[in-house]
């Protein structure tokens, strides 16, 4: 059967309070599996204001309304309001994802600063960043984590070979066609890479006549034709788990339809045959409807 596995990137507080909690209804209501990788330290959103001066920044900003997704308090956690510490406030939830028998792995500790820093930081930020997120980690769920999902999109060369000694199972930092072993300037990185293969729903709103009455279409005629390795599908509990979660449901049948099977990562991963994945190298380049550039695969 053909898999689609279903990556969930929970950003905020506010997304895993109230997003996850219904993502995890709608899932098991359409018996899909889904991996999420959770933000696990304090919720800074609202220092993504500096973005505003980036090229782009303002245009993807009109195309979907920030207020009405993250919310007024959201936007000032960080600034005019004390940032929430995720992982602290949110242990309980994550764990009943975990225990509802969905995989969960690292997206980071403070999204903002990873998001917005790692691409120029060096080997000592970047371990001590990462080791953040993975004791963090360790204190919610008892073990340690085997998956990571990069906020953003954005990598280093430190980051990926953290990925190798860190032992994961996989990681899901870049935007690509199919799986494959990563390479860093030549430099081999011992971590299978499952990239994400679609383009996300703010990616694809108000561009080129996609509005939210025909978007899901758009998506699902992206994965009429079968693909040799499947797909990958990045949604947001601030996004698919709130405001757009009928969207979502309207994926979730029309996949079901159309004959795939909706999977967590590691399901995703178990159907590979790892040693046989291809090599490619990772770049940071730009990717139609996000801001900046991001690691992506290149043929």
């Amino acid at each position: 059967m053909k898999k689609l596995a279903l990556k969930i990137d929970v950003d905020t507080y506010r997304g895993t309070r109230e997003g996850v909690p219904r993502l995890v209804d709608v899932l098991q209501r359409y018996q899909a599996q889904a991996t999420f990788f959770f933000s696990l330290g304090p919720d800074h959103t609202g220092r993504a204001i500096k973005r505003v001066f980036r090229p782009g920044f303002l245009s993807k900003v009109s195309r979907t309304s920030v207020v009405e997704h993250y919310g007024i308090k959201t936007l000032l956690y960080g600034t005019l309001l004390p940032a929430p510490d995720i992982g602290k406030k949110c242990a309980d939830i994550m764990r009943g994802v975990r225990d509802a028998g969905f995989e969960v792995g690292i997206h980071c500790y403070d999204h903002i600063r990873w998001q917005d820093h790692v691409a120029t930081q060096d080997n000592q930020w970047t371990q001590r960043e990462l080791q953040r997120t993975v004791d963090r980690y360790t204190e919610i769920f008892g073990d340690a984590p085997h998956a990571h999902a990069a906020a953003g999109w954005q990598m280093n060369r430190h980051a990926l070979r953290m990925m190798q000694q860190l032992g994961f199972a996989y990681s899901s930092d870049t935007r690509g066609t199919h799986p494959f072993m990563p390479t860093w300037q030549a430099e081999i990185i011992a971590c299978p890479q499952l990239p994400t293969t679609l383009p996300t729903l703010d990616e694809l709103l108000n561009r080129d006549g996609i509005t939210l009455d025909n978007i899901a279409e758009h998506v699902l005629k992206l994965t009429e034709a079968p693909s040799a390795t499947g797909h990958v599908y990045t949604l947001h509990a601030e996004l698919e788990g709130q405001k757009w979660m009928p969207i979502f449901e309207q994926l979730l049948k029309g996949w079901q339809a159309q004959g795939y099977e909706l999977v967590s990562m590691r399901q995703y991963l178990e159907g590979l045959d790892v040693s046989a994945l291809p090599y490619h190298e990772v770049q940071m380049r730009e990717v139609e409807g996000r801001v900046g550039t991001l690691a992506c695969q290149v043929s």
